[in-house]
């Protein structure tokens, strides 16, 4: 039985105006030069070049000048090299050396696809029969580097979306925090690594904000690799974790990375685990935006060397623990060029945001999908570890998951190359609502549902026995032709809404009325008994 999908005509499009101004790494040697030419301009020379500067791009910042101010102190170092006072420098010189090394970045100039919608925390000064949404996108630019990007809106009694005004002076975090660690459960997940022959982590030469100190550890690696000695006795991580107290921040083992590169004999084997300390440390950290900041100005971009080639998929959902804390969670895939590590978003407001990492066995794939609730006093994840089949999987600690279970298999002609979930579990009085994706011949994807139980999600009580949604004509033309995926949908007036993408180029949404669609999926599930 087909069910009735009512197609929005709202459309999320790339915008190749909406820019962020990022550092521009430059080797030492033409870094040096560059500030040699500046610092040798007459000071009259200095202040037209900057008023120049900020004649061009002050309108397109928030406080530029501010940015170029961050972007100075990041040559630090090159100043220690070319034995220059940075004090004896005026606020004018300082900021022309900045621009010089800023360039902006179009975030979305590509692509803006993958959506997720949740509840916005803000529901004042709306209607009863409106909803003040958040959807989230996977916004990517030159490159192919994706990012995070936020729109907000309301939706009216017909789920008709009114968005908001979209802000163009856009920026990343104001504050990045490091994240402080704990021995134990550090050296855990770098047995996890070496467990796992799936998980390659290769060498960090990301430069970002807070990369400087890999780059650095990464240089002096390779001017030692002439002097490695072959040994043939097991390294352990100790070398490293014997120096550091039962908990220690992300500079004091970068300092003893950084010692124990000096003083160590180095093998090919401690190269290796000194890459993955880098590569798992980086995956920890906060980042705190502006207050004045509108959310559609707020651009979560890569930051750790996990995820240097880019934040995919965010699937959010509005999580109610038992105690009626709310928290907005999101899991994604983080992607460093080579391999894949899933990493987990938290938030209360959306302008603070927690970033770490999933650990544990069936943390290994994309497409994990966090249910809105505990079950059974346990957090509940959808996952698909085999790459193939939908699979459940609980957990007493929301970033630790061992054990899954598969829930769901390829079977109709639509999806026998894979299937995998679009968002989080959506509860409902007569089960969990689970909008899947599926993959068939010509790598076509296409959207469909089925229904769990709720006291125990492994029981499935209907699925549709056809796809919810193909790509049409016009639909399935983009970056990846006959793609249509989602990443979260919600209830809202009685309709689910379904945010999707188009192609892995542009956005939409669409509506089903809930109560047909259950109609249907415990239907098709009395008809299989």
């Amino acid at each position: 039985m087909q069910v009735t999908v009512t197609r929005k005509k709202q459309i999320f499009s790339p915008d190749s105006t909406r820019v962020i101004a990022r550092f521009l790494y430059l080797d030492d040697e033409r870094s040096a030069d560059i500030i040699r030419k500046v610092l040798a301009m007459p000071e009259e020379q200095v202040k037209i070049a900057m008023s120049q500067v900020l004649r061009g791009y002050a309108r397109r910042h928030r406080n530029i000048s501010r940015i170029f101010e961050r972007h100075f102190d990041r040559l630090a170092p090159i100043f220690e090299k070319i034995e220059v006072n940075e004090a004896d420098l005026s606020p004018a010189q300082k900021a022309l050396v900045g621009s010089y090394f800023t360039m902006e970045y179009s975030i979305e100039s590509a692509a803006f696809f993958n959506p997720s919608i949740v509840e916005h925390p803000d529901q004042s000064e709306l209607r009863s029969d409106e909803k003040r949404v958040i959807f989230s996108f996977r916004a990517t630019g030159e490159g192919h580097i994706s990012s995070v990007v936020f729109r907000s809106g309301i939706l009216n009694r017909h789920n008709n979306l009114t968005i908001e005004p979209v802000g163009k002076m856009l920026a990343e975090a104001d504050k990045i925090i490091r994240n402080t660690y704990h021995k134990k459960s550090f050296r855990e997940k770098l047995n996890e690594i070496q467990d796992h022959s799936t998980v390659i982590v290769p060498p960090i030469l990301a430069v970002d904000e807070i990369q400087v100190p890999e780059k650095v550890i990464s240089t002096a690696i390779s001017d030692k690799k002439e002097e490695m000695q072959d040994q043939a006795k097991v390294v352990t991580p100790e070398f490293i974790l014997d120096k550091l107290g039962e908990t220690f921040t992300y500079g004091e083992l970068m300092k003893n990375l950084g010692i124990a590169i000096k003083d160590t004999a180095l093998t090919e084997e401690h190269i290796k685990i000194i890459n993955q300390m880098m590569w798992l440390a980086s995956s920890h950290y906060e980042i705190h935006f502006s207050i004045d900041s509108a959310i559609s100005e707020r651009v979560i971009f890569p930051i750790s060397a996990t995820e240097q080639r880019g934040i995919e998929d965010a699937r959010f959902v509005k999580f109610i623990d038992d105690n009626g804390e709310v928290t907005y969670f999101a899991t994604y895939t983080a992607y460093d060029g080579i391999s894949i590590l899933p990493k987990l978003i938290s938030t209360k407001d959306f302008y603070d945001f927690r970033i770490l990492p999933i650990n544990g066995e069936v943390a290994q794939n994309k497409g994990m999908a966090l249910f809105p609730r505990r079950i059974n006093g346990k957090y509940a994840m959808l996952c698909r570890i085999d790459g193939v089949n939908n699979y459940i999987a609980y957990s007493e600690n929301i970033n630790i998951w061992r054990t899954a279970k598969v829930i769901q298999k390829p079977e109709f002609p639509w999806d026998l190359v894979q299937i995998g979930n679009s968002g989080s579990p959506i509860e409902t009085p007569e089960g969990w609502l689970v909008i899947t994706h599926a993959v068939g011949s010509m790598r076509e994807y296409t959207l469909s549902a089925s229904l769990y139980n709720l006291e125990n999600p492994e029981i499935l009580i209907g699925k549709l026995n056809e796809p919810l949604m193909v790509p049409n004509e016009e639909e399935r033309e983009g970056y990846v032709p006959n793609v249509i995926y989602s990443c979260g949908s919600m209830i809202h007036n009685e309709d689910l809404v379904i945010p999707y993408a188009m192609s892995d180029h542009a956005s939409s949404y669409a509506t089903v009325n809930l109560r047909e669609l259950l109609d249907v999926l415990k239907a098709a599930g009395n008809s299989e008994k």
